[in-house]
């Protein structure tokens, strides 16, 4: 009965599209967001609301096959209901995700008389579309696409540009301030005028596709734009050649069918509904079980923590990485992460360090090149190298371009990688697409600006802010956290300590030496710190650019953690986020003199009690509970 009201409407609205416009609307199982599609003068367009409040006004869905625009005069000829309803482990804010939508299919066709769907899911906490068109096998056809997203006037938005890829530092404008041509690489978060809530436009389940990122139209307007369009950024230039990137400013073709990632728009009332967000997961294809019988708890996938020789010196030899696995080993971490030096090292010196390190419970992750994994057989011959030996993970770089022949290789070294029982972490990426739930090898990613970058930037204190709710919000990112040199600039020790709780990487890989981190007085804390939560709550006093301000589980131990922005604050925290019964709380708070310093106090509290931090400017406040007497 449902899909046949839902047909009919679309039937009566069509025929009738002089005096009715609208075509169709689909709401998220809660009711409150309302997903509307209208046709005008055989155009289509799209409008998003939650509780009546626009988060997106209408916007154009433009569509392309070989330069032919589809949705540009078409009409709907059928549709099809369904709904989602299922739950599944996930790694990263929260242990088990929601996946409930109500979703719809509605079958369309051009003037030219091709025809292609548009599939639409509403959430409590989003809406997402992408469309379909069924190609022949053995044709090659290239998509497009200039979709809108056409904000509320008084919207503000958080966005960088993609001069450096996806490791750009956010500014946050008002969308009419924003001017035509300007880019945004998603995730760009919004705050809706009024304070009426977030959203946060971006895309999910990429592959066998080009990435999509946005520019501005100068009116209140985020224009798609495919991989083959956006700029060949510092990062590609850096490592490849301006023949590469005049060949990948063409877009591309595909064979057979063609499937568009998810459109994906998150909504919430709060930052802290927008952080736990379970919507780019939900979005993307469930985990092979062939190779991941567990999923995100497949046996050889394994969270953890790495030290790493880069950042902040190490003998690069093969005795001194094992030093550093000694040291990873004492701070109780899992892996150690071996850089480019390992290149000329013979089987014989890196299975002697895999064993050596095995002693203290650590493993070995390598770092690789992207160039040197982009030919499929040297990428064979790396995996099954790394299988013979013992080799936990790679750590594979400078994938910096979003061409869907860059998207491709992604896949395959997920892929291969999952095949040879590898863990990846990929850097000079792009922004996660919902791997994490497809791949769970993907333990991390960077397309974030991250410690890698300290001798050259500015100012640290309110990037960091900011990272939680943009970058982070859509998956794990390998900001290589903690450095308590002069890398850290204007933060303190506390701050940098609490990037690493704040900031999801399902293995954290640390900037500072395994020594300084022992050394610190908050080793400790180090050596109980969880690499994926059980829960995560943002506290009410965070603000994007101010303070993030974070209690996450795992367990029965609870953790809060605060950066700091610019201006030294003294917040007060309710401890109702804690279970019943006593705690021990051990407290890691700012010297106000002293930024590398750290004061410890031991405190004892229950859930109906309030603890008082005090910040300096780029500080933070940590503390870890731990439950004694239920």
């Amino acid at each position: 009965m449902r899909l046949y009201k839902i047909g009919f409407m679309l039937w009566l609205c069509v025929s009738a599209v002089n005096a009715l416009a609208q075509i169709a609307t689909l709401k998220s199982p809660d009711e409150k967001i309302a997903f509307q599609w209208w046709m005008t003068e055989g155009r289509l367009y799209f409008e998003v609301t939650k509780a009546g409040v626009p988060v997106i006004e209408k916007s154009p869905l433009v569509f392309s096959i070989d330069g032919k625009v589809l949705t540009a005069d078409c009409t709907v000829f059928a549709s099809q209901s369904y709904e989602v309803n299922e739950t599944y482990a996930v790694r990263g804010v929260h242990a088990q995700a929601v996946n409930q939508a109500n979703g719809l299919k509605m079958k369309m066709k051009s003037n030219s008389g091709k025809d292609f769907t548009v599939e639409a899911r509403a959430y409590n906490d989003g809406i997402a579309f992408r469309l379909l068109y069924s190609g022949k096998p053995g044709m090659k056809l290239v998509p497009d696409e200039q979709t809108t997203f056409v904000l509320p006037a008084g919207s503000r938005m958080w966005y960088h540009d993609m001069y450096a890829h996806y490791e750009g530092i956010h500014q946050q404008k008002e969308i009419t301030e924003v001017k035509e041509g300007e880019w945004a690489a998603p995730p760009v978060t919004v705050e809706l005028p009024e304070s009426q809530g977030y959203a946060c436009i971006t895309e999910a389940a990429l592959k066998n596709y080009a990435g999509m990122s946005l520019q501005a139209d100068g009116q209140c307007g985020l224009v798609t734009r495919l991989g083959h369009a956006q700029p060949a950024g510092y990062p590609f230039a850096h490592d490849y050649s301006l023949e590469e990137a005049v060949r990948l400013s063409v877009p591309a073709a595909i064979e057979g069918d063609i499937l568009t990632p998810w459109r994906s728009i998150i909504i919430a009332n709060d930052l802290n509904g927008l952080v736990n967000t379970d919507l780019i997961t939900n979005l993307s294809p469930a985990p092979d079980k062939k190779l991941f019988p567990r999923g995100v708890h497949t046996d050889w996938v394994k969270p953890g923590r790495s030290v790493w020789c880069w950042l902040d010196g190490g003998e690069r030899t093969v005795e001194g990485m094992k030093e550093f696995s000694r040291l990873a080993g004492e701070l109780g971490f899992e892996y150690n992460t071996v850089d480019a030096f390992w290149y000329k090292w013979t089987d014989e010196q890196i299975k002697d360090l895999v064993d050596y390190s095995a002693r203290f419970g650590v493993k070995i992750w390598l770092w690789r090149h992207g160039r040197d994994v982009r030919d499929p057989q040297k990428r064979k011959e790396l995996f099954d190298r790394c299988q013979r030996l013992g080799i936990a993970g790679l750590k594979l770089d400078a994938f910096s371009h979003e061409s869907k022949e860059f998207v491709d290789l992604y896949q395959a070294c997920l892929k291969e990688a999952a095949e040879h029982k590898l863990m990846l972490n990929i850097h000079g990426s792009n922004k996660p697409t919902g791997e994490l739930r497809t791949w769970p090898n993907e333990m991390s990613r960077e397309g974030v600006h991250g410690l890698e970058y300290g001798k050259h930037q500015f100012e640290w204190t309110v990037h960091n802010v900011t990272l939680p709710f943009t970058r982070f919000v859509v998956g794990a990112g390998d900001y290589t956290p903690v450095i308590f040199g002069e890398r850290r600039l204007e933060t303190s020790w506390c701050h940098q300590i609490a990037t690493a709780l704040i900031f999801n990487s399902s293995v954290i890989f640390f900037g500072a030496h395994p020594q300084s981190i022992g050394d610190n007085p908050a080793a400790d804390l180090f050596k109980t710190m969880p690499a994926e939560w059980d829960e995560t709550i943002v506290l009410p006093d965070s603000k994007i650019g101010k303070v993030a301000a974070f209690a996450r589980r795992k367990g029965e131990t609870w953790y809060l953690a605060v950066l700091n922005g610019k201006e030294e604050r003294t917040l007060q925290f309710p401890l109702s986020f804690l279970g019943e019964g006593w705690y021990e709380g051990t407290v890691y708070k700012d010297r106000p003199g002293d930024g590398a310093s750290i004061k410890k106090e031991r405190v004892f509290c229950r859930r109906t009690d309030s603890l008082t931090g005090m910040m300096r400017s780029g500080g933070g406040y940590i503390v870890r509970f731990t439950l004694k007497n239920k």
